[in-house]
Order: structure tokens, then sequence, then C-alpha cells
């Protein structure tokens, strides 16, 4: 099952964020449930604190938590998603706010996927998919498509095909800008890694395409 994880980072409309599938599920995370407008969804549940959600009236059945919790807003979302039976969760609003909530959600994305849930995590603009031994990503882009492979950690027998400057079992070291500022050639897009985990990001410009919304991964 698809669920959104609305969170209360940057939103941009591209015609990339549009022709995402429709979701089953959709989770506002506090004042991430404000994009639920521009988005064209209705909230099936909001949960949080609700210290980011001052003046946001919406019509949803709501969690609320104390805001001395040890857990964030998107996590709680996350949690309620996939007790639900979220088995994909695509994070909007996941660019664009505070740096250590973002950076929070992009490595707790890389653990879900480890888990065995596809993740999706983007602002329209940005986006971005975790990166782990076992699951190759497979994503079709336009020709020109800026693409980066973050390595999180010491990533070992990375491959990447289908972009300018491929790759054939390279180690890269954590936080290395080797792996930065790819291009997609056009067509499938494939990384792979042999150990350690990362982040495949793509950015969008307007002006190089839309890249495929269906799911990053084969077993999707």
């Amino acid at each position: 099952m698809l669920a959104w994880i609305l969170v209360g980072g940057r939103l941009t409309l591209t015609p990339a964020l549009a022709a995402l599938p429709r979701p089953a599920l959709v989770v506002g995370a506090d004042g991430g449930a404000r994009h639920a407008a521009a988005l064209g969804v209705g909230l099936d549940v909001w949960v949080g604190d609700f210290d980011s959600s001052a003046g946001l009236s919406l019509d949803a059945p709501r969690e609320v938590h104390p805001a001395a919790k040890d857990q964030t807003d998107g996590e709680l979302a996350t949690r309620l998603a996939l007790e639900r039976g979220a088995t994909q969760l695509v994070f909007v609003g996941a660019f664009g706010g505070r740096f250590d909530h973002t950076a929070a959600l992009l490595l707790g994305g890389v653990r879900l996927a480890g888990e065995g849930v596809h993740v999706t995590l983007t602002s329209g603009d940005e986006w971005a998919w975790p990166l782990r031994p076992g699951v190759p990503f497979r994503h079709d882009f336009p020709p020109g498509m800026t693409l980066s492979v973050v390595a999180c950690a010491d990533l070992s027998g990375l491959s990447l095909s289908g972009v300018r400057w491929a790759l054939s079992e390279a180690n890269v070291p954590l936080g290395s800008g080797w792996t930065l500022s790819n291009e997609a050639a056009g067509g499938e897009v494939r990384a792979e890694v042999q150990a350690g985990y990362g982040l495949v990001t793509a950015l969008w410009t307007g002006g190089a395409g839309t890249p495929h919304a269906a799911a990053a991964y084969p077993e999707a």
C-alpha cells in the first residue's frame, strides 16, 4: 500500500510531483499538513504535537502527542502509516526545512529501506531514494537530469549506469563529492552497491524534462 507522509519542508509544484501515483493513505505530520491543499489530497489522519500548525484548520482526525516526546512528528506519522499497512512511503515536503529534521528524515529513509520499505523523498524539485545492498535502484530519467549518489557510509562496489560518468564496483568514502552532479543519459539509470548505504538524488530544474514517477524499485 502506498502512503504519503506530508512533512514540513519546502514544496515546489512540478509535473514530476503531479505525476506521482495517488496514495491509499495520506498522513499529515504537524505543519506538513498544509501541503494537502496544494497537492489536491485530503488527510486521512493528522499527527503531531501541533506546535507548527498555527492558523491551519483541516477536517481530519487528529492524533495529538505532547511536545516533550522522543520522536519527531514525521516519525510518528511514519509509524502510523506502517501500522496501517503501508509498504511504500513518499515523504512530501522533505527538503528545505530545518537541516536537523531533513538530515534525520533522509537517514531514517535509508533505515526504513533496510527494513524492506520502499521510500521516496521529494519536495517536487529535489528527490531522493535510499540505496542499500541487495536492492538495485532502477528509474527512468530524461537526458541531462542532474543525479548524485550521496555516500552516507563508506560505499563498496558501487556500480552506476545510464549516466554520463558510469562507475563499476567503485569504492566511495563517506561524504565524498566524487559521485555528485552526474547527468542522466536518458532512459534507465541503474545503481547498486555491495556494502554501505547512501542516497540517489535527482534535481528537477524545469528544463530537463520530468522523471517518471513510478516506484524506483523493481519489486514495487
